[in-house]
């Protein structure tokens, strides 16, 4: 069976996003279109949204935002070589490791964390969960 060829045809974005490897599934992709992590032109769509070649897709993924030029339209999901030649990311690579902020480690052993060490874990994480 021959490979999806890119195209230039219109195709529904939440299949798109899915075809090029930004969502491991397609409810994936289109829970997070809805909930408005993926725009189209600046602006939230629906998972039925077309897209086609030229449009800047916006994909907020994993705590990086990438910004996607659309090159080239697929339906089904290719590899990895061929999804990276159906887009642009004018995104600005991430940060390297060193100047992210390190997790705290707790020595093995050292038992439950007291109240205070809880709290100070919660606000690292963000809140509660």
């Amino acid at each position: 069976m021959p490979a999806p060829q890119p195209s230039g045809r219109p195709v529904r974005i939440d299949a798109w996003v899915w075809a090029v490897r930004m969502f491991k599934t397609r409810s994936a992709a289109a829970t997070a279109v809805r909930a408005g992590h993926v725009k189209i032109n600046g602006e939230a769509v629906k998972p039925s949204q077309q897209v086609v070649p030229g449009d800047r897709v916006r994909v907020w993924r994993n705590h990086h935002e990438h910004d996607l030029e659309v090159l080239a339209t697929v339906a089904k999901r290719v590899g990895a070589p061929v999804a990276r030649t159906c887009y642009t990311d004018h995104a600005p690579p991430p940060p390297p490791k060193e100047f992210m902020p390190s997790v705290p480690v707790r020595p093995r052993g050292a038992g439950r964390p007291t109240k205070k060490e809880r709290r100070d874990m919660e606000k690292f994480r963000g809140g509660f969960r």
